[in-house]
């Protein structure tokens, strides 16, 4: 049957294509080490799941939510963002609730897009950015630049060359997939064009917390003036553990804070109130749970660069986030990402995230993600080893032959 108008506008889903074969990889007895979906493992910290358990035996808290959020979570999230920003937000006006920061960037797509708007994103990027507007009917102009030099010649040649001009450009820093970190400078030269451009900026900063080496990163709110273009996402995903509980904010510019309530309002009753409360109780807490996570996914990296360094596949460390963007060996690079990432499940039974489904700029990288323990990662660098190793001569159909000359 003929797909509907939405859906036809989707591209394949090709990590679905891995996962198939990680599915029938286990089905059939294989041990996978999955590398490939962000999903952390790690529990939730005791102190959060006993609030949620003390706020759900009141029976009161079981009817329906507001979708803007509680008052006290809003201003608990306005106080993180003074607290590690200097930030100062209106927890009334600047701050909504959202099932996680993947359901608040598609209804912000909703909220502010017409059909044909063109919206400016980065490739590679997380699949939401690009097709959240898609979906509302918007046309995305990539961009393939790093928060470094090259960015602000990128997006003013993309403007340039854009009928209609842009209405939004979307910043991801630390960066999913590529692990990139911003700097304050960097987003001081990104808001003066968007503010001269009449440019929203729409920030997903879900990885703030999640950094190594002693370096937090920025939020673009942190500069002068942004306030009046800007909104930024977060999410209580990866900073506390917490992906099932599909808690996220956003906050900043009121207009569109405004209309993304406003749909929101429509659509949903918000998260249930006592994950609420939990999830208020966590960002009012002093932080040693944030610790604790960061320091796990330190160690995890640490592992990973050294073992599958010494495997003979080198890992650029990442400076932040749960993940490494790592280029696909040299004899594998021509059969792109994708059927790299088939190969990795059927013969080193590892499963790992095709650079491609984050974009073409994406298809001679792959992305782990740092979500096995350490001693997985370890038995992860045996297995890629080996299969590296004898991958010349068994894999004669696969590999070109150029590469082993």
């Amino acid at each position: 049957m003929e797909e509907f108008h939405k859906t036809r506008r989707l591209p394949p889903y090709v990590f679905e294509q891995v996962n198939r074969l990680k599915a029938t990889a286990r089905s059939q007895g294989a041990d996978i080490i999955d590398l490939g979906m962000g999903n952390p493992d790690l529990p939730t910290p005791k102190s959060i799941v006993d609030k949620l358990c003390d706020v759900v035996r009141d029976p009161r808290t079981h009817r329906y939510s507001s979708s803007r959020g509680i008052p006290g979570l809003r201003r608990a999230q306005a106080n993180y963002y003074a607290r590690r920003f200097g930030v100062k937000l209106d927890p009334e006006r600047q701050v909504v609730a959202t099932l996680g920061s993947k359901e608040g960037f598609a209804n912000m797509a909703q909220a502010i897009t017409a059909p044909g708007d063109v919206v400016l994103c980065p490739n590679p990027t997380y699949p939401i950015h690009a097709f959240g507007f898609i979906m509302s009917g918007g046309v995305i102009r990539s961009i393939q630049a790093q928060p470094d030099d090259s960015f602000i010649p990128a997006i003013e040649r993309a403007v340039r060359h854009s009928i209609p001009k842009p209405i939004a450009l979307i910043l991801n820093y630390p960066s999913n997939p590529t692990a990139h970190v911003a700097t304050l400078d960097f987003y001081k030269d990104v808001v003066a064009y968007a503010r001269r451009n009449d440019i929203i900026i729409l920030s997903d900063l879900a990885y703030a917390e999640i950094f190594f080496d002693g370096n937090p990163p920025p939020s673009v709110l942190q500069v002068p003036g942004a306030i009046d273009v800007a909104v930024e996402f977060t999410s209580m995903s990866k900073t506390f553990s917490m992906p099932g509980w599909r808690m996220g904010f956003a906050v900043g510019n009121e207009r569109l804070i405004a209309a993304l309530t406003r749909v929101k309002s429509y659509l949903d009753y918000g998260a249930f109130t006592p994950i609420q409360v939990a999830a208020t109780s966590a960002l009012n807490s002093d932080g040693t749970e944030i610790e604790d996570v960061r320091e796990v996914y330190r160690k995890r990296r640490d592992v990973m660069v050294d073992t599958f360094g010494r495997a003979g596949w080198e890992i650029p460390a990442p400076a932040a986030t749960m993940f490494a963007w790592a280029p696909i060996p040299h004899p594998f690079k021509a059969i792109g990402s994708l059927e790299f990432s088939k190969l990795l499940v059927e013969k080193a039974d590892v499963a790992v995230a095709p650079g491609i489904g984050f974009g073409e700029h994406g298809d001679d990288f792959v992305r782990l993600a740092l979500v096995e323990n350490e001693h997985r990662i370890r038995q992860a660098a045996r297995n890629i080893k080996r299969f590296l190793s004898t991958a010349s001569q068994t894999l004669d159909n696969v590999i070109p032959l150029s590469a082993h000359r």
